[in-house]
């Protein structure tokens, strides 16, 4: 199968590396510094067992990858056609993995339609809850899974993606069982045979919103405290603050008719303590750099969510006005 990923940082970057290291056919859509570091040199990943340089990798900037998909007009077919001597065209991905920001979200929509086939199927794996069904609007021809992905990791500099801990897992699935489809459990085997825990889920709903009881909370702790993972290892307010957030996303879980399978306080105090000290949220680290940042999804939409369902999370409410007085939403 053919694999495109658009973007390629902590998410993209790792899950596009394991990928091409076990020979999977993957392209990287990128852009900038890093763009051009990964066409030179390939993507230089650093891991706790040391540092590896996957290459040769085929990547490109969106308008490039498009040109070299050429187009889907019948007239353009043909002035392709005789063209296929002079230069090598791409072929259409059967699988596209949405690795992008929440906020550039919107941007990739065009893209994904220029370069789809018919049978294309589309997996995001944002930090932000329900991001599927909100791209299959925009997609309605293609098939669009929900999922999340389970990895600490940044880009380190131009071409270098750092990758903390060892946890890395993606979890993927269709909202209606009528949409599954033999090549979701061929590229669940493919992301194994990669090296990536692989989780193609029975009910994406639940298992989109476990992880988003991880992120959504430690992204809001790590913010209010401006502090990294070490902070939140050990007893003190806030691994509180963080154990009390998990619990509202627990009560708006209920709410929404979501019944967690497992402790899901313990269950994330399991992955914060697994993690670097060092290690922090993509959105706080935006946020302390000036750049855009995730924080009305991931933080914000839980309000709006809590008053949809009629409950009250008293510490989202309070910790979201906070924020507000500090951090416009970019």
């Amino acid at each position: 199968m053919k694999y495109c990923v658009i973007g390629a940082g902590g998410t993209g970057g790792c899950i596009a590396a394991y990928m091409i290291r076990a020979g999977k056919d993957v392209t990287v859509i990128a852009r900038g510094s890093h763009l051009e570091q990964i066409q030179k040199h390939g993507i230089l990943l650093e891991t706790e067992k040391g540092t590896e340089t996957i290459a040769p990798v085929s990547a490109y900037e969106m308008s490039e990858y498009i040109r070299m998909c050429g187009t889907a007009s019948a007239e353009a077919l043909q002035e392709e056609a005789a063209k296929a001597s002079a230069e090598k065209r791409l072929e259409r991905p059967d699988v596209i993995f949405v690795c992008v920001k929440g906020y550039s979200l919107e941007g990739v929509i065009p893209f994904i339609r220029e370069v789809s086939k018919s049978d294309t199927i589309v997996i995001p794996v944002l930090n932000l809850y329900g991001t599927g069904e909100r791209l299959q609007k925009e997609l309605p021809g293609l098939l669009v899974t929900d999922g999340c992905i389970y990895v600490a990791a940044q880009i380190k500099k131009p071409g270098t993606v750092w990758m903390n801990g060892t946890i890395f897992r993606v979890v993927f699935g269709v909202r209606d069982p009528e949409e599954l489809r033999k090549e979701l459990f061929e590229i669940a085997e493919d992301l194994r045979q990669s090296g990536i825990e692989a989780v193609l889920s029975e009910n994406i709903r639940r298992d989109a919103l476990q992880k988003f009881s991880y992120v959504s909370p430690m992204a809001a702790a790590g913010l209010c405290y401006h502090a990294n993972a070490e902070r939140f290892q050990v007893t003190g307010d806030e691994r509180d603050t963080f154990v009390a957030l998990v619990g509202e996303i627990d009560r708006l879980a209920v709410a929404m008719g979501i019944e967690f399978q497992m402790d899901i306080v313990k269950n994330n105090l399991a992955i914060l303590d697994a993690l670097s000290p060092e290690a922090s949220t993509s959105m706080q680290r935006d946020i302390e750099a000036g750049k855009p940042s995730e924080i009305d999804g991931l933080i914000y939409e839980v309000v709006r969510l809590s008053g949809q369902y009629g409950i009250k999370l008293p510490m989202y409410e309070k910790m979201a006005e906070a924020l507000k007085e500090h951090h416009e939403i970019i």
